[in-house]
């Protein structure tokens, strides 16, 4: 046997060189080239290799074994009874940057490997063995010796092998034990079976192998054929359903982090009563406050709530299934992020407690000294001995962090630094802003709440008929909604319920908000009027102000404070609703039920698996840091300690899961009409309407790529409700994952391919392209602050209010005073880089990851994973043919920034741009 450093990559640089994407390091299958293994087991030519012979190991050239006769099938034919000798490559993958410590570690475990006492593996036939009525099964242990290191960027890589002597009527592997004596886990990243006909076989792993002492069960590895249940070849059926209750657990115990085990439980850990009841939270799922799932953790309850489930806090792990734990790449780029927010935050936080309040932006120039200057401006000497204190420690820290103590500019002042003011440029952000999914169309006058009238008020909006044809230029409200020219930003509903409780809060000062547009016949969106609105008192049972544009000085000001509500309001609605609800929170139960009803060689599974990634990582983190009690996310937007709550209320009032579908929720929002003649079945209403344009390439993409894959599978009558493990999956989404929503009727049946192909492709486009439509424009628009508010923490001043005065003395000052301190703005800034940011691991939509090449054994389904990939090239260079198209006003023009961020690719860092499989960040 063997052992030897792998550069398995060898010819990936000229693959890449020839990749639809050269910006990152994953590429398309059909350039993917991977040595073969046939006559070169280690892809490095032959190896000195200890061959096991009785007591002795004699060092020989490791050879191709003999060609046996072969039936068919490809099986090795018993053409006499002699055994035959087959091979075994099991890949593993180290850390690239070991401490010392763990080289040490290295050097033992190859001796324990060399004499056989450290991974142990069975091969298990597709064919049933007649004397114990399971698969047949021959044994070995990798043996191997530590070479001389190949110099190589791939170093981290290594191979081993195991001899096996199989009978010769064993038939075709199916299914690989493995077994880990060490006393530590490792990486395990595939096993290759040589010796076979039509081989070799590939056993994709990508997994983490616990050791025998943590659990005495040994891991099933499944061969790259996709098999539907029915279909399973009968010497593995059982390892099938064995592999999928290791995964399911009981429900009991604590998940220790070595555990793969996947289950459901609440939003029962934000609080923190246990530390103080000013962070204490509600439950998040059940009856009263309906939301989805998450993972279970199994921690105890917390002293002080038996409903509450203890915390974990920083740098403490949350649970998730081991291999949904960030690899070394994304960890590394993830702790680079915190760091920089941690320094980003740390002069703010400083000065903050010296002067025992938050510190207000003074003048505009303060915030161009984020992005000029840094967080310590060069010349300002005085706010340097007054911040720093002169402490040696501090100093070195920021002469470290120096560069990282500067933003950049971000993209929606890059080209203009004015457009914010502009009215076109607030309304161009509805339909091209990083969220462009809650505008919709003005159906009927009056506009009406849906809230109830005996606490809430006259339903009627403060928005008259009437001031709207003022703004309309001669034309009635009737004819405007006849010709769909009328548009509207609606958070009435939403928000008035929490407003009370929101503007208790300290520094906390909102409203619920309604802005109606017009879409002119030039081609522009112009917001018209913005109704402002808080909940009735006894002694104010109307308290709506709508506010337009207007000529005057003073009503142009107290306009751009509306607009700066109604921002803070989308910022919320955006963060809460649409990233974290819609795609972070609603991916999860997909995510749990796929690997607890889905075996892993289920065609289903293997299709959304690259669709899977990180993401229960990602949720817990912010779980943990983000939206919890007391963390950033209370902190730095207007529903505060409330922020659950509201995205506890839009998930039961909103969400349904077959609107998530992007052409139906455009037909929702009356932002499209249904048109068989148009590729997606429909046809919008506003043509210019980038992120709808765009995204309907991409669901047409994504739509055309699993019809193909179901088909291919499910061509079969009653293929699909026959499918047990299918129908199981689906239920447990309908009726645990999303258990609060388990009676709705709007839940798609699945008894069709049709059906079936519907389900996966909301799936796919929440997990890839919604979620980059929403996710990575956070830091290009969201981190100047005046374009996209947080919070407000003034009211707008009216005429019989103390202040008034103040704000007609300086009304930049009431507008600068009235927005995030410089703390809750640089803690938002922060959170928008980390969130806006690609690792460099990060693996995109029709791409796979090179050392994932062999994921299925299926030629004609690679074919069409091609067929993926070049309509995304192709999508691609449309995009960017529009960016550049005058035509096109919402996407190109003066100071416009180009809307990239449904373009397929991107590289690593803040680039606006790329859809990953998954919601990584």
């Amino acid at each position: 046997m063997y052992a030897l450093n792998h550069q398995p990559l060898v010819s990936f640089k000229s693959s890449l060189a020839g990749g639809r994407r050269s910006t990152g390091k994953f590429i398309k299958v059909r350039k993917a080239h991977v040595p073969s293994f046939g006559s070169r087991p280690n892809g490095l030519g032959s190896v000195r290799a200890v061959i096991s012979g009785g007591d002795k190991a004699a060092v020989e050239e490791a050879s191709t074994p003999p060609v046996q006769s072969k039936d068919i099938s490809g099986t090795l034919k018993p053409s006499s009874s002699s055994p035959i000798e087959v091979k075994a490559v099991v890949t593993i993958r180290k850390k690239m940057k070991e401490k010392v410590s763990e080289k040490i570690e290295d050097q033992w475990e190859f001796l324990i490997n060399g004499i056989g006492q450290g991974i142990l593996i069975q091969l298990v036939s597709e064919e049933i063995d007649p004397v114990t009525n399971s698969g047949k099964i021959v044994e070995s242990a990798v043996r191997g010796w530590l070479p001389k290191p190949l110099p190589s960027e791939h170093s981290h890589i290594i191979e081993y092998a195991a001899d096996f002597t199989v009978p010769s009527d064993f038939g075709c592997p199916g299914a690989v034990r493995i077994t880990n004596l060490h006393g530590k886990e490792f990486y395990l990243l595939e096993i290759v079976i040589h010796g076979f006909d039509k081989g070799p076989f590939f056993f994709p792993a990508n997994t983490w192998i616990h050791s025998q002492k943590d659990s005495s069960q040994s891991r099933i590895i499944f061969k790259n054929q996709a098999y539907l249940p029915s279909q399973t070849p009968a010497g593995i059926k059982g390892l099938r359903h064995e592999d999928l209750l290791s995964i399911r657990g009981n429900g009991k115990g604590r998940r220790k982090p070595r555990d793969r085990i996947y289950d459901y439980d609440v939003y029962n850990e934000l609080g923190n009563p246990d530390k103080s009841e000013e962070i204490a939270r509600p439950v998040i799922g059940g009856e009263e406050r309906p939301y989805p799932r998450r993972c279970r953790t199994g921690r105890p309850p917390s002293k002080s709530d038996p409903l509450t489930e203890s915390r974990i806090e920083k740098p403490h792990p949350v649970y998730v299934p081991r291999d949904e734990t960030f690899e070394e790449i994304k960890q590394n780029t993830f702790s680079r992020g915190r760091l920089k927010a941690l320094l980003h935050n740390l002069l703010p936080s400083l000065a903050a407690k010296l002067s025992s309040s938050d510190i207000p932006f003074q003048c505009f120039s303060d915030i161009d000294k984020l992005y000029n200057d840094g967080l310590l401006p060069k010349d300002d000497d005085e706010q340097k001995e007054s911040v720093l204190f002169s402490g040696n420690m501090m100093k070195q820290v920021l002469n470290v962090g120096g560069q990282w103590l500067k933003y950049e500019i971000p993209a929606i002042i890059k080209r203009d630094r004015f457009a914010w003011l502009r009215d076109n440029e607030f309304a161009r952000q509805a339909l091209a802003g990083v969220n462009p999914v809650n505008i919709e169309i003005l159906k009927e006058f009056p506009i009406l709440s849906k809230l109830d009238p005996a606490v809430y008020g006259p339903p009627e909006s403060a928005i008259t008929e009437e001031l709207i044809e003022q703004e309309l230029g001669g034309m009635s409200v009737e004819k405007a909604i006849e010709d769909k020219r009328l548009f509207i930003l609606d958070y009435h509903d939403i928000f008035l319920p929490f407003i009370e409780k929101m503007n208790s809060l300290p520094g906390r000062k909102a409203y619920a908000s309604r802005t109606v547009f017009f879409y002119t016949k030039t081609g522009f969106l112009r917001p018209l009027a913005i109704e402002l609105s808080l909940p009735p008192t006894p002694s104010s049972p109307q308290k709506k102000h709508v506010y337009t544009h207007g000529h005057h000085a003073t009503t142009h000001w107290i306009w751009k404070l509306a607009k700066a509500h109604v921002c803070s309001n989308d910022a919320g609605i955006h963060q809460l609703v649409n990233h974290w609800l819609r795609t972070h929170a609603c991916m999860e139960p997909y995510i749990i039920a796929t690997h607890r009803q889905l075996s892993s060689m289920h065609p289903i599974y293997k299709l959304l698996h690259p669709h899977m990634r990180y993401t229960l990582e990602i949720n817990a983190l912010s779980r943990q840091s983000l939206i919890n009690g007391g963390g950033i996310i209370e902190a730095s937007f207007s529903p505060g300690k409330y922020a659950m709550e509201v995205s506890s209320a839009a998930y039961k009032s909103m969400w349904r899961f077959d609107l998530e579908a992007l052409p139906a929720d455009l037909i929702r929002r009356g932002m499209a009409v249904e048109d068989a003649s148009e590729p997606c079945g429909v046809k919008l209403v506003i043509e210019d309407y980038p992120y709808a344009a765009d995204g309907l390439l991409v669901w047409s993409a994504i739509k055309e790529w699993v019809e193909s894959y179901v088909e291919h599978f499910y061509s079969e009558p009653n293929s699909v409700t026959s499918d047990v493990e299918l129908q199981d999956w689906w239920n447990e989404i309908k009726n645990k994952g999303h258990a609060d929503k388990r009676n709705e009727p709007w839940w798609p049946i699945l008894n069709t391919k049709e059906d079936l192909s519907g389900i996966l492709t909301i799936i796919i486009w929440t997990a890839s392209g919604q979620h980059a439509a929403i996710n990575f424009g956070q830091y290009p628009f969201g981190s100047y602050v005046p374009n996209r508010p947080a919070l407000m923490r003034k009211h707008i001043p009216q005429e019989d209010d103390p202040d008034y005065e103040k704000f007609l003395q300086n009304p930049q000052q009431t507008f600068l005073s009235s927005l995030a301190t410089k703390l809750q703005a640089t803690k938002v800034m922060a959170v928008q880089d980390t969130l806006s940011t690609h690792s460099p691991d990060e693996e995109y939509l029709g791409q796979v990851n090179p050392l994932h090449t062999h994921w299925i054994n299926d030629h004609e389904i690679l074919e069409l994973f091609k067929r993926l990939s070049s309509r995304l090239e192709e999508i691609e260079k449309i995009i960017n043919r529009k960016n550049k198209d005058s035509h096109f006003k919402n996407r190109s023009g003066a100071g416009i920034p180009p809307y990239e961020l449904l373009i397929p690719s991107s590289g690593p860092g803040v680039t606006g741009r790329g859809i990953p499989n998954s919601i990584s960040i």
